[in-house]
């Protein structure tokens, strides 16, 4: 019997993605390219892998069974070639990484440097998003793993901790705020304050977080991203309690984060996957990297452990 790896690799990407479409579009062929590369591999087993209709494709008992075996081979394979120094730099791929933006700044650059430099022929696709589309791009099986601070009650998703932030207030570095050690939510309703939609995550973060909080900012002006937050306390427009992620880092001129407190609100960053599918080697190469990102227990930044976030700080 004679069995083609790129048939093979066919097989798995219908397999996982239950769709000859999105397999297609993963492994950058036609979708008849892709049905007759199926179709011979089911010549060459003599059985039938998946069971098509004009709306649904499902596996077979025994392509279910024959679904692991060829996982476990193309894994195994490519496991051994990522090893090997003087091939892994000749071997092509694509990493599909979603990623809340405030994160892709303090995780990414440096590990996607090393990354490269091991891998320089896999591609690396980065998809910032809001925190709902990052959860959502994992669950459809869109990428192979994400960066997210939700997650955590999601059962078909695995959320391993990396970071634990607190909120700031960003403030002009002239403003009144900027010069104390530390300022309460209390404080922020004497100044303009600005905030996120009800449809961000950080939003009902910071809504269930200061529930109970008796005096709380009414703001002003009202964005989608914690992003456009910042660019507009830098313009001078007003003050914003922000993740200290989406604030730049050290000392900047133009702008100024002050620690919240009564009550602290914190939020826990970490990596999120499809619970039950095995990465691939080079998705898995690069998480594994993330994960032993090493975070220093400053500025209201500490290493999270190994336990479960609590649902607060799921958002």
């Amino acid at each position: 019997m004679n069995l083609n790896l790129s048939d093979l690799r066919a097989f798995v990407a219908v397999a996982e993605h239950s769709s000859f479409r999105a397999a297609a579009a993963e492994l950058h062929l036609s979708q008849p390219a892709l049905s007759r590369r199926i179709e011979k591999l089911e010549d060459a087993l003599g059985v039938r892998l998946f069971d098509r209709t004009t709306r649904s494709v499902e596996m077979t008992a025994v392509g279910r069974e024959f679904s692991r075996r060829a996982r476990d081979l193309l894994n195994g394979l490519d496991e051994s070639l990522l090893g090997i120094r003087d091939v892994a730099s000749r071997i092509a791929g694509e990493v599909t990484v979603a990623c809340v933006p405030s994160a892709v700044r303090y995780f990414l650059p440096g590990v996607l440097r090393e990354y490269h430099a091991r891998y320089p022929r896999i591609v690396v696709r980065l998809v910032d998003e809001g925190a709902n589309e990052v959860l959502n791009m994992v669950v459809r099986n869109e990428a192979d793993f994400g960066l997210n601070y939700i997650g955590t009650q999601e059962p078909d998703v695995e959320f391993e901790p990396v970071l634990r932030e607190a909120f700031v207030v960003a403030c002009p570095p002239g403003h009144p705020l900027a010069k104390k050690k530390q300022a309460t939510w209390a404080e922020l309703g004497q100044y303009d304050y600005m905030t996120v939609g009800k449809a961000s995550g950080n939003r009902l973060l910071l809504d269930l977080a200061l529930s109970e909080v008796p005096v709380r900012p009414h703001w002003y002006c009202e964005v989608r991203h914690v992003s456009t937050l910042v660019s507009l306390v830098e313009a001078g427009l007003g003050i914003a309690a922000v993740p200290r992620l989406a604030m730049p880092p050290g000392d900047h001129p133009t702008l100024k984060s002050v620690p919240l407190v009564d009550p602290t609100v914190t939020r826990t960053v970490g990596l999120i996957r499809r619970r039950g599918r095995s990465l691939s080697p080079a998705a898995q190469q690069l998480y594994d990297m993330l994960l032993a990102t090493k975070v220093e227990a400053k500025s209201g930044l500490s290493r999270a452990g190994k336990r479960k976030a609590p649902r607060a700080a799921a958002g």
